[in-house]
């Protein structure tokens, strides 16, 4: 049965945050986080499929992106307040635990909610980003990853970021990924979701405001939830040596690597990264 994508408003911790949903209402609730610079469309090989699965799927706009509100003060994006959304979208379902699926920046999320808001989560999946936790000390333990993580530091200037990403975000894109990941057509679906008023410096204050919670973290935490590392090991932003970091801190942790893949997995190889998708949740 093919399931028709419906486009909601729902109201969470404070903000409106525009939600694609799929699937059949009484499904399991997966919800699917997108990361940078991306919106809910970077799911598009990941709805439909989970949904004829028998899944319920929600897959926001996160907040500063798209059609999703985009609050003013750089606070208003710290990692525990990211969290809180997503826990307030659980609840707008009306049920007590969600599986998590997150890519990039949406990993972090899922990596924060695994870790402090265990018992709303069911199991996650996390695409191509470490545990937060990790990425401090992976400076010094992988000497390449300090200069991969150029644009940590440049994303913190006022002003020049915004205009940098307006002009080479497409090129981004497709520098990052193989061939055939991003369309045409796709990019000028990014270009005008990069171009809504206040889009640019929301999505960008992400990276502003995890200064802010970078102390504030335990150095060991031991994540109790199922978790799945996928990762493609081509990411030209983050070595593949992170996921092993990971799955450290996981009781009960699976990763599977793609050697052919960059950090856009589930764009370059959405049959195998939907296969373990699917199995991971019925575990």
């Amino acid at each position: 049965m093919r399931y028709e994508l419906e486009h909601h408003y729902v109201w969470t911790n404070g903000v409106t945050l525009h939600v694609v949903q799929c699937g059949p209402s009484d499904g399991p609730l997966v919800i699917l986080l997108h990361g940078f610079p991306d919106f809910w469309y970077g799911w598009r090989h990941q709805i439909e499929p989970l949904a004829a699965a028998g899944y319920r799927v929600w897959v926001p706009d996160q907040r500063g992106y798209n059609l999703s509100d985009k609050p003013l003060r750089i606070r208003e994006y710290t990692l525990p307040t990211l969290a809180n959304d997503i826990v307030g979208l659980i609840d707008a379902a009306g049920r007590e635990q969600a599986s998590l699926i997150g890519h990039d920046w949406g990993g972090i999320v899922a990596w924060y909610l695994a870790t402090y808001h265990d018992t709303r989560i069911r199991n996650t999946s996390i695409l191509n980003v470490p545990h937060p936790a990790v990425l401090p000390g992976a400076f010094l333990r992988i000497p390449d990853q300090l200069l991969r993580s150029w644009y940590i530091y440049f994303f913190q200037l006022p002003w020049l970021p915004e205009q940098f990403i307006q002009r080479k975000g497409p090129e981004l894109l497709l520098g990052m990924s193989h061939r055939g990941a991003f369309r045409q057509a796709d990019l000028q679906r990014y270009r005008a979701a990069w171009m809504r008023p206040r889009a640019l410096t929301g999505m960008i204050d992400w990276y502003r405001a995890f200064r802010y919670t970078l102390g504030n973290q335990e150095k060991e935490p031991r994540i109790t939830v199922p978790v799945q590392i996928i990762w493609g090991k081509q990411d030209v932003t983050l070595n593949a040596k992170l996921a092993e970091l990971s799955i450290r801190f996981c009781e009960n942790g699976k990763l599977h690597y793609f050697p052919d893949a960059t950090h856009w997995v589930q764009l370059e190889k959405p049959t195998e990264v939907n296969e373990l998708l699917t199995s991971f949740l019925t575990l």
